[in-house]
């Protein structure tokens, strides 16, 4: 057993989360028990996550989607009372790190993706007045906009929404998981092939159609997968503690 507050200060200071202006907070959001020996990770911490850790005897939850997020209902009410009284009733933690994870140089979620699809990584960028997330460099290998798609759907098991862009073959790309479609134009002015994120907007069709640049929307749960796997998998071994990874199928 490891102590609860030994792990969530662990990994505050592992994931740098002070140095985030983030939109929930970072770190322990519902305490449970003071020992820790099963640490179960997930995308989101959706009911049905938080019932197969009930099943599965988990002490502690590690997401990167949490709750208390800006500008929601504080009230503990409907939805948000039904999770909350399971964690509690069950006496199990909640940890979330939502822009630290995604942004951690081993265990962040676009290190993870660029590791997961064969990019080479070469600078960051996206700051929005905060610390970078967002990533660019090139694909291992040049592939045409068929093979990338292809490509992505091997490797995270979904489909890509393709937006065409002008160039025959894609080397030099950018990325970033998520809802990260507004830093498509920022990506657009690196003179990158192609931009991969989770999600897209009306917009996006028009920006890669009029820059020529190629826009992939990969899924915005199947891009948010790896990060944090990797970390609850780091955290195992670092304090001798049992981890599984539990995918809640998403199709956003």
């Amino acid at each position: 057993m490891v102590a609860l507050r030994e792990i969530v200060g662990y990994t505050n200071g592992l994931l740098n989360i002070a140095e985030f202006e983030d939109y929930a907070p970072n770190g322990l959001q519902v305490e449970g028990r003071g020992e820790v020996t099963h640490v179960v990770s997930g995308v989101t911490a959706s009911l049905a996550l938080i019932e197969a850790a009930v099943r599965v005897g988990a002490d502690c939850i590690l997401v990167h989607h949490g709750y208390f997020w800006r500008g929601e209902d504080s009230r503990i009410t409907g939805m948000k009372h039904v999770r909350i009284k399971q964690l509690l009733s069950h006496d199990i933690s909640l940890m979330a790190y939502h822009l630290p994870l995604d942004a951690h140089p081993l265990f962040g979620n676009n290190v993870q993706l660029a590791k997961r699809l064969g990019l080479i990584a070469r600078g960051k960028f996206g700051h929005d007045g905060k610390p970078e997330i967002a990533m660019y460099g090139e694909i291992t290998n040049p592939l045409t906009a068929a093979e990338l798609s292809a490509h992505i759907l091997h490797q995270l098991g979904r489909q890509p929404l393709h937006i065409a862009g002008r160039s025959s073959t894609i080397n030099s790309i950018a990325w970033c998981t998520g809802a990260a479609q507004d830093y498509f134009d920022q990506a657009v002015t690196l003179g990158v092939d192609a931009y991969i994120t989770g999600e897209v907007s009306e917009q996006t069709t028009h920006t890669a159609r009029e820059t020529g640049v190629h826009f992939f929307a990969a899924g915005h749960h199947a891009t948010e997968r790896y990060g944090v796997q990797a970390l609850g998998a780091h955290l195992a071994e670092n304090f001798a503690l049992k981890h599984q990874f539990i995918d809640i199928d998403n199709p956003v």
